[in-house]
């Protein structure tokens, strides 16, 4: 590990020498590249630099008790050495989570699609909330949310919606969304009173670059039909909403957000290029299948994630057996906690796996 540190040190000293160089400042695409390096590091050696310090604060301090006859300043040798030998525990284990291996689609934006499941209208209203709570948090983080398509049911739930969200590593803390979403509540259109059980499924997909997935368009077959739905004066008038069918998997996409037919082409393909991705991603994943044990729900589809109790104003997550009494600010897109815990459970299951090895 501090093999690994010290190399980590000099490549960053050599990153803000090279950074300096004009050469490197006239050529925009390297100098981003060796920017956003610099940037992954930056972390890494500051704590490294943090734990040396620590670590030079505690041989000071024996060296000081061995020759101090001075009593108070024994006392604060002393101080100091337990002080230090407490942040050297705290920043190695911070290290070792900061060399983990890192996710290479983290940085990435990423399209979410949520589709009603079990419960009929009930689960169509619950992927309308759901929807909302994610858009509320994308704001919170000041991401971009734009909706590819959309499937309404009257009363104002979605039987169907895809968005991509736009924003800074939002796919390192959306990615462990996916899963089938429950809500246990008395519908409205319930008389009785009873609660009803009904599910959605999440999937959130990393962005897809074209050189991560080259699609030919001879598989591509696009049809063109008129938007419903609200929208401006062009919906219902201009054959602008696209239909994508991609022809060797079956896929097909349809993206009616845009009054351009060519802007709806163009969403589609990145939708397709996503859940291309996804598929390769998902293969990968079936192919290492302890390596996803070993990961936090970013794997099955189908595996039910999390409940949310109206009557008991509670949600809990059933991968790290969390719950939380704050249904209302959850559904209003206050899901931080949730996700943080996510990640430290991912953190400790990878940490304790690269300890057996």
């Amino acid at each position: 590990m501090f093999d690994r540190l010290e190399d980590t040190l000099v490549r960053f000293e050599e990153l803000l020498s090279m950074l300096s160089e004009p050469d490197v400042a006239n050529d925009p695409k390297r100098f981003q590249k060796l920017m956003k390096e610099q940037a992954d590091l930056a972390p890494i050696v500051e704590a490294y630099k943090e734990y040396k310090e620590n670590k030079q604060n505690i041989e000071d301090s024996l060296a000081m008790l061995q020759e101090e006859s001075d009593e108070e300043l024994r006392e604060l040798a002393k101080e100091e050495l337990a002080e230090s030998k407490e942040k050297v525990e705290e920043l190695e284990q911070k290290l070792k989570i900061l060399l983990l291996p890192k996710d290479p689609n983290d940085d990435k934006n990423v399209i979410v699609e949520i589709r009603a499941g079990a419960g009929g209208d009930e689960a169509a209203l619950f992927a309308a909330e759901v929807y909302r709570m994610y858009v509320h948090y994308a704001e919170s983080k000041r991401w971009k949310v734009e909706t590819m398509d959309v499937e309404e049911i009257g009363i104002g739930g979605m039987k169907y919606v895809s968005f991509m969200v736009t924003g800074q590593g939002a796919y390192s803390l959306l990615k462990y969304e996916s899963g089938v979403h429950r809500v246990q509540r008395v519908p409205e259109t319930e008389s009785g009173g009873r609660i009803h059980t009904s599910t959605i499924t999440v999937a959130i997909m990393p962005e897809a670059e074209e050189v991560d997935v080259q699609i030919d368009m001879n598989d591509c077959k696009f049809d063109v039909f008129r938007a419903s739905g609200n929208g401006g004066q062009c919906v219902n008038t201009t054959d602008s909403a696209v239909r994508l069918t991609h022809i060797p998997t079956g896929i097909v996409i349809s993206c009616q957000d845009e009054k351009s037919q060519l802007k709806n082409k163009d969403k589609a393909l990145k939708v397709l290029r996503a859940k291309l991705y996804d598929m390769e991603c998902q293969k990968a994943h079936d192919a290492e299948a302890e390596a996803r044990r070993s990961q936090v729900g970013t794997g099955d589809r189908s595996e039910k994630i999390r409940t949310y109790n109206f009557p008991q104003g509670r949600v809990t997550d059933h991968r790290i057996k969390l719950t939380l009494y704050r249904l209302e600010s959850i559904m209003n897109g206050d899901i931080q906690e949730i996700i943080d815990a996510l990640i430290a459970a991912d953190q400790a299951a990878k940490l304790a796996k690269m300890n057996e090895n």
